[in-house]
């Protein structure tokens, strides 16, 4: 059990960290009102408009989950030349995320999902995106930024919500100059591409994507689904989520589970983020690989009880471990 003077010194370790992000960056626009009637040009609800609001989303919301914590976070990402890009830039500024390094693309727009909501229920979702592989242009110029910046960084997350930027190529040139580099590299994936990330030293699947990564569509044994998977990609650790069930942390030689402590759960939407920003973190903090899922776990079950994509601090992330684990005594 990571103690509270331990956690506080993991946590306080943050403000030192530097951390790239790599894949696919979104604007989330969230349109909140009220519906009081049935519009009379066709059986649709009208929605007053109240709020508009924009929350970075898919990789811009690692970025900012990491700059919350107090993280020095890099984005190597993938706009469009468009309002829309012009938009995320300011939200990622805003946020206090480095953004020199992202690349302008012509052939692609910014991604954006727009959603319509209304007494707390989404009534549509509208999404402005091109899923088509960047170009080998786009690559190399990531890949150059990565190159100038890659003395100075501490870890690297591949976000991948399968949108183009994280292509096969690109993918592996990253995880191998991470290795060179004795960098971290860990991955959210897309089962789709899990042959990309063979070698990444960790990744954070949840349990219906392990099974996709291993071709399966049932499985009964979490525990040897967990093993064959980490042998599969030569994963140093794989962190697989269970929902309500928690967690488990696959090491070198063991499987450690870690229950959920989660409060009343509104929302998912964006837990994967939070859960692969803290533990890549907190491990490039000097937390173990267990520790740091421990600590990823606590974060994750903070931004669950939020409607919406949400971040964590370290204040949250303190009190709230405080809690549980000090009333586990």
């Amino acid at each position: 059990m990571v103690v509270k003077v331990r956690l506080k010194d993991i946590l306080d370790k943050f403000d030192n960290i530097k951390i790239g992000v790599i894949g696919d960056m979104m604007l989330d626009d969230y349109i909140i009102g009220e519906v009081t009637r049935i519009s009379p040009e066709a059986p649709v609800p009208v929605v007053n408009v109240k709020e508009e609001r924009f929350v970075l989303g898919g990789g811009a919301n690692v970025l900012n989950n990491l700059s919350t914590l107090g993280c020095k976070a890099l984005s190597f990402g993938v706009v469009g030349k468009d309002s829309n890009g012009e938009r995320m830039l300011t939200e990622l500024e805003e946020s206090n995320i480095d953004t020199k390094n992202i690349v302008y693309a012509e052939d692609r727009p910014t991604i954006v999902k727009r959603r319509i909501l209304a007494h707390n229920q989404q009534l549509l979702r509208l999404d402005w995106e091109d899923k088509k592989d960047i170009t080998e242009a786009h690559e190399e110029e990531i890949l150059t930024n990565l190159k100038k910046e890659i003395k100075n960084l501490d870890a690297i997350i591949l976000s991948d919500y399968d949108k183009g930027v994280l292509t096969a190529t690109l993918s592996k040139k990253v995880i191998e100059l991470a290795r060179e580099n004795n960098i971290i590299v860990t991955v959210d994936p897309k089962p789709s591409n899990a042959m990309n990330y063979v070698g990444a030293t960790s990744m954070t699947p949840n349990r219906k994507e392990a099974m996709e990564c291993m071709g399966l569509t049932k499985i009964d044994d979490t525990e040897k689904l967990g093993k064959e998977l980490k042998k599969k990609l030569k994963l140093e650790t794989l962190l697989l989520t269970r929902s309500e069930e928690g967690m488990s942390i696959f090491l070198e030689d063991e499987l450690l589970n870690i229950p959920t402590f989660a409060k009343e759960v509104y929302d998912v939407t964006g837990a994967g983020d939070t859960v692969i920003s803290v533990f890549t973190l907190a491990a490039a903090a000097g937390a173990t690989w267990h520790e740091a899922a421990k600590i990823a776990n606590v974060a994750a079950g903070v931004v669950v009880g939020r409607t919406g994509t949400s971040t964590v601090t370290k204040e949250e992330i303190l009190e709230f471990y405080d809690k549980i684990y000090t009333e586990l005594k």
